[in-house]
């Protein structure tokens, strides 16, 4: 069988009152990040934060976790446009990582492409009540071919983020119109807890989803849970022939006593091995989802 690639979420938007060990400033983002790379990790996702949690998006900020990172590991480099919290100006989300590809030093070997828009309220079933019903992730389909275009003229690999199947189709589109080179890498994002966009962080909500992928194209995907235990669909996701994004930027894991990023990413891998997968480096991950080598 193939190896598994492990991509480590390492902190999204997460507070520390959720599990203390949430990375913000970029010392404590690259410290997981290489942790994550010693447990099994090949690839990291990041969000730059302040001191006290908040989002953070400048090319200074970003640069400065990227040189740190490079400087204690070579595991891939996946930041982030900034989600709903970077949403005034949609195709300017971009400006930042095309920014930073301007520097070797600096540029993302991936940035996502979220391949569609999503309401993203919380619904409490306790109380039946909604909680941020205003609230909407934005991506025009005309932002996306920008988004495509853009990081194909910086030498960007996009990572095609679909939580539903209306979105798995128009990333299909995208690689059908030439804007998105194979091998595509998709990240089947699923939902759970609060957050009730997007499929169920189940297998029957991970099934939905593989079974829309595109006939007949190379790509390789890799299963995520916003809010939910992607643990507990670690093994199957290694068992359909896929890959596995996880760690406490997605969710605290308080089952687990709140563990760490590079603890997650250690079961991640125990449960890929136990499916008969060997687990790949970053040289590995290069060589599968089609970016140069080193």
């Amino acid at each position: 069988m193939k190896k598994m690639i492990l991509e480590a979420r390492v902190n999204e938007y997460a507070m520390r009152n959720e599990n203390p060990h949430v990375p913000w400033t970029a010392d404590e983002i690259a410290e997981s990040a290489a942790r994550c790379r010693e447990a099994g990790a090949s690839i990291v996702h990041f969000h730059a934060r302040t001191p006290d949690g908040s989002p953070l998006h400048s090319v200074e900020a970003y640069a400065d976790i990227i040189r740190k990172i490079r400087s204690k590991c070579d595991i891939l480099i996946h930041p982030t446009l900034g989600w709903f919290s970077n949403d005034a100006d949609p195709a300017g989300r971009i400006d930042c990582v095309t920014t930073l590809a301007k520097d070797r030093s600096t540029r993302p070997d991936f940035a996502p492409i979220d391949t569609g828009s999503v309401n993203l309220e919380t619904y409490d079933p306790a109380t039946r009540t909604i909680a941020h019903a205003d609230r909407v992730y934005r991506n025009a389909t005309d932002t996306l071919e920008h988004y495509a275009s853009a990081f194909a003229a910086a030498c960007i690999k996009p990572v095609l983020v679909t939580w539903s199947i209306g979105f798995t189709r128009r990333a299909a589109a995208l690689i059908e119109m030439g804007l998105v080179q194979e091998p595509a890498y998709f990240l089947l994002n699923m939902t759970d807890g609060p957050y009730i966009t997007g499929h169920p962080g189940t297998p029957d909500g991970l099934d939905a989803h593989l079974r829309f992928l595109p006939a007949g194209r190379r790509l390789e995907w890799a299963s995520n849970i916003v809010g939910g235990d992607l643990l507990a669909l670690a093994q199957i996701s290694a068992e359909r022939g896929g890959h596995i994004a996880p760690g406490i930027g997605d969710y605290a894991y308080q089952a687990l006593g709140y563990p760490t990023n590079e603890r997650v990413v250690a079961l991640a891998a125990d449960a890929a091995r136990s499916a008969g997968r060997e687990i790949a480096t970053p040289d590995d991950a290069r060589e599968m989802l089609g970016l140069p080598a080193r």
